[in-house]
This record gives structure tokens, C-alpha cells and sequence, in this order.
């Protein structure tokens, strides 16, 4: 998970960090250790909980944002909801599952289909940056990180090479 800083946190605003549920500020311990502590509670769990990632602030080639605001976010957070309660359809790709266009109640918005096609794609090339990008991270942590995490990102990065090809 990335983010872009703002001036609130670091005194720089637009900076891509990686700072899982904004947590390396305040996790007293080596955060390999903290990531190793969670994936050892979640293996000790009947069920998973649904995890869903979303970006709220993709932009266009305009620079302008695609996703129509604030206001529409309840859109997405109601299908987020139906899919945990398995009422939602979606289409799998290599990051997960999207919503399928008619999975998301999109009525009365003026949302230009350019930007609904690029809000329900995936783009390989950004994601296999976000990749040298996320084992930069990982290497912060030396021989520390959870081998899981590793496996994930090797994963991760095949479905993407198969889409790829």
C-alpha cells in the first residue's frame, strides 16, 4: 500500500511512501516484525476478513481526477458490501477483483466512459512499477521480512506477466 504524502505528515505534499495503515511513525518495534505478528493472527483465523484497496485519486492525462469525488464514494462502498456478502459481481484480474460496470450503481453520474473504462482496468505497466517499487520496501527489512510477504509479490508479479503476454 502507497500513498501520497501530505504536508501534515512529512511537510511535503505529493510524495509517494509506502507506509502500511500509515503506521511506521508510531510502530515501536522493526515493522517486519509487526507484518510477521499479523499474518501469524490471521493463520490462527477461520475466516479472512475481505480486504478491498481502492484509489480515490487516480488522475487522467488531464491531471484531473477520474473518480467523480467525495460524494460518489458511497457508490463503491456499497459494492464493497454486496461483494462481501457475495451479492456483487466482479471480474478477476492480476491485483484482485473489480467491479463489473453493471455491479456498480452508477446512475446520474456524468462520469465520461473514458474515464469508467481506465477506473475498471488494470494498467500492467504502472502495476510492474508499483512492483520494483513495493521489493525497495521490502528490502528495507532485510532478511526480517515474512517470506510470505516475498511469495505475494512473486505472485503478484507472474499473474501480471501472463496478462501481460
Amino acid at each position: 500500500m502507497a500513498s501520497e504524502t501530505t504536508a501534515a505528515s512529512t511537510g511535503q505534499v505529493g510524495v509517494v511512501r509506502r507506509d502500511p495503515m500509515a503506521m511506521l511513525p508510531f510502530c515501536g518495534y522493526n515493522m517486519a516484525d509487526y507484518f510477521n505478528h499479523w499474518l501469524k493472527v490471521g493463520a490462527r483465523s477461520d475466516e479472512a476478513p475481505g480486504i478491498f484497496h481502492v484509489n480515490w485519486f487516480q488522475t487522467g492525462s488531464d491531471g484531473n481526477y477520474l473518480w467523480p469525488g467525495f460524494g460518489e464514494n458511497l457508490r463503491v462502498l456499497r459494492w464493497i458490501l454486496a461483494r462481501v456478502q457475495g451479492k456483487a459481481t466482479a471480474v478477476r484480474t492480476p491485483i484482485g477483483f473489480l467491479p463489473t460496470r453493471d455491479s456498480l450503481d452508477l446512475s446520474g453520474l456524468n462520469l465520461p466512459e473514458s474515464s469508467l473504462e481506465r477506473l475498471l482496468s488494470v494498467d500492467r505497466e504502472a502495476w510492474t512499477r508499483e512492483l520494483a517499487d513495493m521489493k525497495t520496501f521490502f528490502d528495507r527489512f532485510g532478511q526480517r521480512l515474512p517470506e510470505e510477504l516475498w511469495q505475494e509479490h512473486d505472485r503478484l508479479a507472474h499473474r501480471l506477466s501472463l496478462e501481460a503476454a
